[in-house]
């Protein structure tokens, strides 16, 4: 017999049930733990309050404030420096191993393994570990640089001068592994006929990789370039164990300004607005990302 159209409707909607039962965990976890705090942020951010006493609401000042606030300067710098030198870096070193590693060598699962073991390492203990090998007297690289002939080598994380740099090269050594893979999924979706027909035409390697790689990766470089703007403006863990901002506020970035101004100065308003705007200079960037992609990304 053929089912009515009860029948349909109600298993169709058992159906349904049964789905939105799966999705509902999910949806009260988004509800609870990311809407209603990004709200409640955004309506703090008009706000007076130290957590524990009245909540004055100020309007615009929070905002104001951080015009001529110099220390939110110092951070905003910070941030757009360290973005500038941790994103075209990693993209560009992960690109190139990822090639490296789709040419079919002996070993590649172990050279894969070991490039991304860092990106699935524990953060914390990424950090000591780089803290032994920066250290000014002790570690391997100022060691190494001595026996060179390097007189005065940096002080690294203990040097203004250099403690943004060391930070940079700690987060790509450990990011490289998961852009890497993205990289790796790109690259073995290129058709093979293009590189056959380039060898026809007898084109060299460095031909192919600018003429057939690079564009056909575009896609995915364009979405690597989002995720790595947004994650190096993200950054806190690194700074927080390796140099606590410091020296001076050399390494203070926004992120970790907002975790200072929020949980030790006891400024939940003026935290939420730095938060607010740092939400929009991410928001400004991936824009104007969107808007050029058209110009260089393949469809």
């Amino acid at each position: 017999m053929i089912p009515s159209k009860k029948v349909k409707s109600k298993t169709i909607r058992r159906n349904r049930l049964i789905g939105y039962s799966f999705l509902l965990p999910n949806i009260i976890g988004f509800l609870l733990f990311i809407l209603l705090p990004v709200l409640a942020s955004f309506v703090m951010s008009f706000t007076s309050w130290n957590g524990f006493g009245k909540i004055d609401f100020i309007g615009l000042s929070n905002y104001k404030q951080l015009l001529d606030d110099t220390n939110f300067k110092i951070s905003f710098v910070n941030s757009i420096l360290f973005m500038l030198i941790s994103v075209p870096v990693t993209l560009f070193i992960s690109v190139l191993i990822a090639v490296a590693l789709n040419q079919g060598i002996r070993f590649v699962k172990v050279f894969r393994t070991a490039v991304f073991l860092p990106y699935v390492t524990a953060t914390i203990a990424v950090a000591a570990v780089w803290q032994l090998i920066f250290n000014p007297s002790l570690g391997p690289i100022n060691g190494t640089l001595l026996r060179l002939g390097i007189e005065n080598p940096p002080g690294w994380l203990s040097d203004p001068s250099w403690a943004l740099v060391s930070v940079s090269i700690v987060y790509i050594w450990h990011s490289i592994g998961y852009y890497m893979i993205l990289f790796l999924a790109g690259l073995q979706s290129i058709p093979d006929y293009l590189y056959e027909a380039a060898d026809l035409d007898g084109a060299g390697k460095v031909s192919k990789f600018f003429h057939i790689t690079l564009p056909m990766l575009s896609p995915v470089l364009f979405f690597t370039t989002i995720i790595g703007v947004i994650n190096s403006f993200k950054v806190f863990d690194l700074i927080y164990v390796l140099t606590g901002g410091g020296p001076g506020r050399s390494t203070h970035v926004l992120v970790y300004d907002i975790y200072n101004t929020a949980f030790k100065q006891f400024e939940y308003g003026y935290a939420s607005a730095m938060a607010y705007v740092l939400f929009l200079v991410i928001l400004v960037i991936s824009i104007l990302q969107f808007m050029g992609q058209r110009k260089w990304v393949n469809d």
